[in-house]
């Protein structure tokens, strides 16, 4: 058994020693734990970095996925292959704790497996896995694939995460004032503590939620007799059920029903803080809906050398790692596609998850003019695509595809696979512009952007998202004009691609190779107003501050009057 006292390596910060449980379908701690798919894992994993390094009271508790999300190549004819292989991990330790939980009124053994905080720098992370000889093959399928396009099996991997996370705490005997749903996957912890309390306040009381996405494949719903039927009510009844949270018409949304079991939830910028408003402010016995931006770790993330040459603001050291930066990503270019580029061209990237509202081949929506800028010997530019389409999305592996082979012959433009921690990282780095340009309204937050602030590259982006607050077009970012939020959806596309391509052949290409000064001062203004306010710790922070205990603010407050009349 895991002694509570040695898990972890720091005495408690004061300020933060109320106890945290984070449930989270997935964490991108580093590399070589492939446990995540995107952005969702990259701010959990920062959030558990920034924790460390605050000595927080808080534990992650997620599942270990033996297949990851997925492996992605290519076929023979150099389009998307997804391939699924199984992964060990020598630096998890084995807790030695197995406990059965019930799905579908049958016993399924769930072992315990722990990151220490030592491995990585972070809080401590327990991965549950039910790929063990106690459970027949079926329920071991349970935490290979995350995301598994199954929707029983989908079920299935929630109920591993909220209730079998529950049941954890319980074995640990670790007391735990808050438990902290990052996303709705959790959702059935919520069941699970109203079984233990028979009392929703007592329920809400300790459960906050951290919504992620406006999109529908990110507020999961299913039938209410499907759910009852594999467990997932912790023994609730239907009727009780339905008295609780209101499924309508007998679907059970999981996003409106942790909105209505958490004491408090929050959007994860300002903007989607009122878009989440908007969009489930009409529904009863919802809780308050606030916002915390979200943030990135820049320990993790900040290249140490451009930071301390920006610092020093010496822009020939800036430039020099700069151009070493690219080389190196230009390496990795070379390796997977055979295609040598210059650290001396402007280089932009696209680079995040390829879902259809991120829109990836905006920048090909005229395809003539797109050929006139990357063709341009003046002023040339070279680009680069990365990504992961989820494996069953076969709309957005048609545009990873498209792309491709709209661009296999431009020896300036490229598509590269296996974007994980390690490739986001040298494309940050490596990059001179990171392109966003999502559908209004649909971005909730885009935390690549801040990352490749911090390493010199240059957000041009469309104003959604944590952008506005923080981009000053000219100053700090080029800000991509959005269309009127009237016209229809081709209607958008179309004024919006126009407004991308102008400003790149307008005003973006020629300053980098006319006005080199002014080109460098935005990267350093990039730079500068990205920290401290979007570095993980001030994220980690409002956590505490906002949502797991803001008697604790109010309270020292009172104290410091109280010392300052007295």
């Amino acid at each position: 058994m895991i002694d509570l006292k040695t898990l972890f390596p720091y005495s408690f910060d004061k300020k933060y020693s109320k106890p945290v449980a984070y449930f989270s379908m997935e964490f991108a701690i580093d590399q070589p734990l492939k446990i995540y798919s995107g952005g969702l894992g990259f701010l959990a994993g920062s959030h558990m970095r920034s924790a460390y390094e605050l000595k927080q009271n808080i534990i992650g508790i997620g599942i270990l996925w033996k297949k990851g999300y997925y492996d992605q190549e290519r076929n023979q004819d150099q389009t998307l292959k997804a391939t699924f292989r199984d992964k060990d991990y020598s630096f998890l330790t084995d807790t030695g704790i197995l406990f059965p939980i019930t799905i579908h009124g049958t016993k399924v053994y769930v072992k315990a497996l722990l990151l220490k905080p030592e491995v990585f720098k972070t809080a401590p992370l327990f991965l549950l896995t039910t790929d063990i000889p106690e459970n027949d093959f079926l329920a071991q399928t349970i935490s290979h694939r995350l995301y598994d396009p199954n929707e029983s099996t989908r079920i299935t991997q929630s109920i591993l995460l909220g209730i079998g996370g529950a049941k954890l705490l319980e074995v640990l005997e670790r007391p735990t004032d808050i438990y902290h749903m990052n996303e709705g996957h959790a959702l059935p912890l919520c069941f699970s503590l109203m079984d233990k309390f028979k009392d929703l306040n007592e329920v809400k009381k300790r459960v906050v939620f951290t919504t992620h996405t406006p999109e529908l494949a990110g507020n999961e719903a299913h039938s209410v007799p499907l759910l009852n039927s594999m467990g997932f009510f912790s023994g609730l009844t239907v009727d009780q059920v339905n008295e609780l949270v209101h499924p309508e018409h007998g679907i059970l949304n999981y996003t409106l029903t942790a909105l209505r079991m958490a004491k408090k939830a929050n959007g994860v910028s300002q903007l989607h803080g009122e878009v989440s408003r908007k969009m489930w402010g009409g529904n009863d016995g919802i809780c308050e809906i606030g916002a915390i931006t979200n943030a990135q770790n820049r320990t993790y993330w900040q290249d140490t050398l451009l930071e301390k040459a920006c610092s020093k603001d010496d822009d020939d050291a800036l430039a020099e790692r700069k151009k070493y930066l690219k080389f190196k990503l230009f390496r990795v270019v070379a390796n997977q596609t055979g295609k040598l580029f210059d650290p001396n061209v402007l280089t932009l990237v696209w680079a995040r998850r390829f879902a259809g509202y991120k829109r990836a081949n905006l920048l090909l929506s005229d395809f003539d003019r797109f050929l006139k800028i990357v063709n341009n010997k003046e002023f040339p530019i070279q680009m680069i695509w990365a990504g992961k389409p989820y494996p069953e999305d076969y709309a957005a592996i048609n545009i990873f595809n498209e792309i491709y082979w709209k661009t296999k012959d431009l020896p300036n433009c490229t598509v590269l696979t296996g974007y994980e921690l390690w490739l986001s990282a040298h494309l940050k780095k490596g990059s001179d512009l990171w392109l966003n340009n999502p559908r209004m309204y649909h971005e909730a937050s885009g935390t690549s952007g801040m990352t490749a602030a911090m390493n010199g590259s240059i957000n041009l982006s469309i104003p959604d998202g944590w952008v506005p607050e923080f981009a000053k077009h000219g100053k700090n970012s080029f800000i991509i004009p959005k269309a009127d939020d009237s016209l229809s959806v081709e209607e958008r596309d179309f004024e919006e691609a126009k407004n991308l391509l102008d400003l790149l052949e307008n005003e973006i290409i020629p300053m980098y190779y006319k006005s080199p000064s002014k080109w460098t001062k935005i990267v350093k203004a990039g730079m500068t107003d990205v920290l401290p306010f979007f570095d993980g710790g001030r994220m980690a922070r409002e956590y505490y501050e906002q949502m797991y205990w803001p008697e604790a603010i109010t309270s020292a407050k009172k104290e410091k009057e109280a010392a300052l009349s007295a």
